[in-house]
């Protein structure tokens, strides 16, 4: 599918759906617990979907219906798959159950879509490995799936990078299954507010974890202990506020997002500190839990956006969006510590730089860094983008072209935004964004 957008003022209010991150917890702890649980306002993203059919392989039962999702264990606790688990286009699911796999005794397959099986996985088995479990990848010399593991591994004590959230937190989910005590050790944690949201989820379904909440460079977990079921609402996703934040921003639009997480779990909520910085006008109403943009300014008058030198090492899914805003503000911006951001669905730093250059937009990068040289958008035109199935620089793209004039700002592959926003376009239109988008048909819609 391509997604045209164009220069449009954006009005009125929305709601983001529920978060991604969350969601797949969720889903895993329900199925690691005993009994039934239940998962209300849960993300029916593709990524989410995934989570839900890697648990059935385990032999988890769920039950999806609009808005509520219940997810019963298996009687006698997870079983060995008996057949090979894919994980669609989720890293999360592939981090998070890969550990998880490595708890029962006997062999499993984790594979996924084409994307995943670029994914980095090596660092994980190695750990696994240092645990008394063993693992290997299908294809000689490549570091990503398809990837076997065999378990159970042994409660020692493992060092690992930390550069990758998901492998920890996958780690800490399997770890309270065992009999011993499970050290982990990062030597330069990144993306730590997931860490934290793993935590917190752990303590909330009763399993004690003992931690250095300062660095989260060092855990602790003793097992066997038992997850409790339960029943939970999954908060509005941070990530998906990005985009129609952004868009509203660069295009000096009234807006209103409502029903957002004002509950602190998410790390992508300092994205409306960084736009604040950069002079972005953004009043969120924590009562209401409400996010108003340009409700103080003239009707009309987009903010004059600055640049600025930011770590964005505890919310690299923000990079995209962030680097749209910075084309629109005056001098340079800098997202700085986001060398994850090579490992994601695709290299976000290189891809956001040579896509976003296709419209007009200066930027250069290092390994870990992405400077956009800001003109408050002038110079940038309409063109043909693409987005590589990668769903956060589908939204990110289209989201640029709201706010530049001209023929517009076509969106190649752009339908991959279901991955973690199922009806972004949709939703976006109505608040006025107009895209029109080509469906496999050829049929033209908006």
């Amino acid at each position: 599918m391509i997604v045209t957008s164009k220069k449009k003022k954006l009005s009125g209010a929305l709601t983001v759906p529920g978060s991604k991150s969350h969601t797949i917890r969720a889903g895993i702890f329900a199925a690691l617990a005993s009994g039934t649980s239940t998962i209300r306002n849960p993300l029916p993203s593709a990524d989410c979907l995934s989570c839900m059919d890697a648990i059935t392989a385990f032999g988890a039962t769920v039950e999806l219906s609009p808005g509520v999702w219940r997810v019963t264990a298996p009687a006698g606790g997870l079983r060995l798959p008996s057949r090979v688990v894919d994980v669609g286009d989720s890293g999360s699911v592939l981090y998070f159950m890969s550990p998880i796999a490595a708890t029962l005794p006997g062999w499993t397959v984790m594979t996924g879509d084409e994307s995943i099986c670029t994914r980095p996985i090596g660092g994980l088995l190695d750990a696994l490995k240092a645990l008394g479990a063993d693992g290997f990848t299908t294809r000689p010399g490549v570091d990503a799936p398809p990837a076997v593991i065999h378990g159970p591994f042994t409660p020692g004590r493992v060092v690992m990078e930390g550069n990758l959230s998901q492998q920890v937190s996958g780690l800490l989910m399997a770890a309270p299954r065992l009999a011993g005590t499970t050290i982990i050790d990062l030597r330069a944690p990144k993306e730590k507010p997931f860490l934290k949201m793993t935590c917190d989820w752990l303590e909330s379904v009763g399993i004690r974890v003992t931690y250095d909440a300062s660095s989260l460079a060092h855990f602790e977990v003793t097992g066997p202990q038992t997850y409790r079921p339960f029943e939970r609402t999954i908060p509005s996703d941070w990530e998906g506020v990005a985009f129609p934040l952004v868009a509203a921003v660069i295009t000096g639009s009234r807006v209103a997002i409502e029903h957002v997480d004002c509950s602190g779990s998410q790390g992508d909520a300092a994205i409306v500190d960084i736009l604040r910085d950069m002079g972005a006008d953004i009043e969120l109403d924590v009562g209401n839990e409400t996010l108003f943009v340009n409700r103080n300014r003239p009707d009309g008058a987009p903010p004059e956006l600055r640049g600025g030198s930011y770590d964005c090492s505890g919310f690299p899914d923000a990079v995209p969006s962030l680097a749209v805003a910075a084309c629109f503000a005056s001098g340079d911006t800098t997202l700085t510590d986001i060398g994850v951001c090579r490992l994601k669905e695709t290299d976000r730093i290189s891809l956001m730089r040579k896509e976003l250059g296709k419209l007009g937009a200066k930027l250069d990068e290092g390994p870990d860094w992405l400077a956009i040289h800001g003109t408050r958008g002038q110079g940038l035109s309409g063109g043909e983008v693409e987005s590589y199935d990668d769903h956060r620089i589908a939204m990110s793209l289209a989201v640029a072209g709201l706010a530049i004039p001209g023929e517009g700002v076509r969106v190649s592959d752009a339908e991959c935004c279901a991955v973690s926003f199922p009806g972004f376009y949709d939703q976006m239109n109505a608040i006025g964004a107009g895209f029109e988008y080509t469906d496999m048909k050829g049929d033209l819609r908006s």
